[in-house]
């Protein structure tokens, strides 16, 4: 309906409180916003700039579809209130078909009105990406001691017991919470506050499902109130029955006051022909079941809105409907491999920013099989490892966006022949064995696996005392002594790579080196193993021991 242009000097109709019928509270609270002359100001200037788009606007010309990212603010008292994220869901689901002209009942509209009936090319999704960038539902969930709520704004405010808005300029903030008086919602217009502007509804008419309750219980309060929030006014122009109000647009009849239920067609106000009011438009007051659709006219006012100049403009360049993307892993940096033994080695790299863990694969070099651990640290100990032996190994960080790339180098783990050569050879048999002097450490190496190097020393003491220690293994290694004679004294066979000792009458332990007790071996002789190194403790009388390793040191005590 458009008869004429108004500023805003707005009366306020007092309208029934009942339940039982629609109750907006959104023109109360366009008449206090614009108490303020410097809104009021803003709201000339908008509506100056919506007339003069309406004036040029051509619906034919290809426009993209205006996506606006909305945030829901459930703000409760009671568990009732507190309205499930399928309710919240199936709200979308009606503003997006009313918007889009994707509601099935819009076929219901008297045939002479059909051919106004538009798709305002309005969209709307839940948020995903909050202002600061991050994930998020779109739903902001709020317990408050605050019974009921009314038009003054005080849930829009954390300090009152409410929700504070997002940026008005990038979402549509949609208040969720018990109103008092009757109110089923209102709008904030375009030019209010950004602290404010958004739009509320009363839990029991809040989508579909849940808490919605006849016969508000279609969606449509949230419609027609967005449709307030995209510069609709009341299809009657809220002149109190006078006929001579205005909702400044072209292709709406005059209508003399509101609709409440679902009228007959045709029901005529303010003379307005055969086909009477279009009480079926969103922005009356029939119920959710007898309003169904926008038109042309109105589609404008609201594509307005997005147009350069427009008061909604900046949405259009929102992220809100984009999901963040994650900071993709950064490369390792700084791989090391430290603390290398023959068996064992640390590797270790630079913290990537963002990563969640570390995987790490590692294999022998001539290996196509890697094995592969993880790890929440920066760096990782390896045990197990062969001597001697090339080792490449890659590392990559793990994201919540996924995996980096691998980073790799290699290692060789400490030779198991040492510095030491096979320069006592050839001491292979008990005839043919190295002479070595007492108190004295020698290295020495195996040539093959099936290699036994044969040492003699001589020992004059009475006594007999003899301490011999093995040390430092890459394998599982024996270690024997004889008499003078070739008699075997003893053996010291420990599993594993566990160190090989023999303790022959009194001779002194080391003291850093723990006693290995072999039972087997009868008095005096007894079997020890250090921890550190090889030695051997020798007096008097020569003998010969056999091992099976790659490098010997001895100590003579």
């Amino acid at each position: 309906m458009k008869k004429i242009y108004l500023t805003l000097a707005v009366l306020i109709g007092l309208i029934s409180t009942s339940t039982a019928q629609r109750n907006c509270g959104a023109m109360e609270h366009l008449h206090h916003m614009t108490q303020d002359p410097q809104i009021l100001q803003i709201r000339e200037a908008i509506e100056a700039h919506t007339q003069q788009f309406v004036s040029e606007y051509n619906p034919e010309t290809g426009r993209a579809v205006v996506t606006i990212p909305v945030v829901v603010h459930v703000v409760y008292n009671t568990s009732a209130q507190n309205v499930s994220d399928a309710q919240i869901q199936s709200q979308l689901t009606v503003l997006n078909n009313d918007f889009r002209k994707l509601n099935a009942d819009w076929s219901s509209t008297p045939s002479v009105f059909q051919s106004l009936v538009a798709d305002a090319e309005v969209q709307f999704c839940l948020a995903q990406r909050d202002p600061s960038g991050n994930a998020t539902t779109g739903i902001i969930r709020k317990s408050t001691t605050v019974t009921s709520f009314s038009t003054n704004d005080n849930v829009k405010r954390a300090a009152n017991g409410g929700s504070d808005a997002w940026p008005a300029s990038s979402y549509l903030n949609l208040w969720v919470c018990n109103i008092s008086g009757g109110i089923l919602g209102y709008a904030q217009f375009p030019g209010g506050a950004a602290a404010t502007d958004g739009v509320v509804i009363n839990y029991t008419a809040f989508g579909t499902t849940g808490t919605a309750a006849a016969p508000f219980n279609k969606g449509r309060t949230a419609t027609h109130e967005v449709g307030h929030w995209l510069n609709l006014y009341h299809i009657w122009g809220d002149d109190g029955t006078g006929c001579t109000g205005t909702d400044n647009v072209s292709d709406t009849p005059n209508q003399a006051d509101e609709n409440y239920g679902c009228p007959a067609f045709p029901t005529s106000s303010c003379s307005n022909g055969a086909n009477g009011d279009m009480f079926m438009n969103y922005m009356d007051y029939t119920d959710d079941a007898c309003m169904f659709m926008f038109t042309a006219g109105q589609k404008a006012r609201m594509q307005a809105m997005f147009a350069v100049g427009g008061a909604r403009y900046s949405l259009l360049s929102s992220l809100g409907c984009q999901a963040p993307v994650a900071a993709a892993c950064g490369a390792v940096n700084s791989l090391a491999a430290g603390s290398i033994t023959q068996t064992s080695a640390t590797l270790s790299w630079a913290a990537v920013s963002g990563a969640t863990s570390y995987d790490v694969q590692y294999k022998q070099s001539t290996s196509s099989t890697w094995t592969t651990t993880s790890t929440t640290a920066t760096s990782l100990a390896l045990s197990g490892l062969l001597a001697g032996t090339t080792y490449n190994y890659q590392v990559r960080s793990v994201c919540a966006a996924g995996t980096g790339n691998y980073s790799a180098s290699t290692f060789t783990t400490t030779s198991a022949t040492g510095t030491c050569t096979n320069n006592y050879e050839s001491n292979n048999s008990r005839n043919s064995a190295t002479a070595i002097a007492v108190n004295t450490n020698i290295n020495s190496m195996l040539a093959t696996s099936t290699d036994n190097d044969y040492f003699k020393f001589s020992n004059t003491s009475t006594q007999k005392n003899i301490y011999v220690t093995l040390s430092n293994l890459p394998a599982d290694y024996d270690l024997r002594l004889y008499n003078s004679k070739g008699s075997l004294l003893a053996t010291s066979q420990a599993s594993g790579t566990t160190g090989e000792g023999i303790k022959y009458n009194n001779a002194p332990t080391v003291p850093t080196m723990p006693a290995y007790m072999d039972t087997t071996v009868p008095t005096p002789l007894r079997l020890v193993i250090p921890s550190v190194r090889l030695s051997a403790a020798l007096h008097s009388e020569w003998t010969v021991w056999k091992c099976l390793t790659t490098q010997e040191n001895f100590l003579t005590m």
